[in-house]
């Protein structure tokens, strides 16, 4: 089976996704909404920043849903 090579969004998201689920880990959550650092987590705001840059592969602009 062939394995799908990962651009450079993709490899900014799973770095910053594993560091967020190290951090729930550590914290003892499930999910970042139970987090009382959820407003001010640097770790959660590099992830979702990576969320939109892997969205639009470095392209201007916002994301717009």
């Amino acid at each position: 089976m062939h394995k799908a090579v990962l651009d450079q969004w993709q490899s900014a998201l799973e770095e910053k996704k594993n560091a967020l689920e190290v951090c729930q880990k550590e914290k003892g959550v499930q999910s970042c909404l139970k987090c009382d650092q959820l407003l001010h987590c640097k770790v959660r705001e590099a992830y979702v920043k990576a969320v939109y840059e892997s969205m639009n592969k470095g392209k201007s602009g916002g994301f717009e849903f």
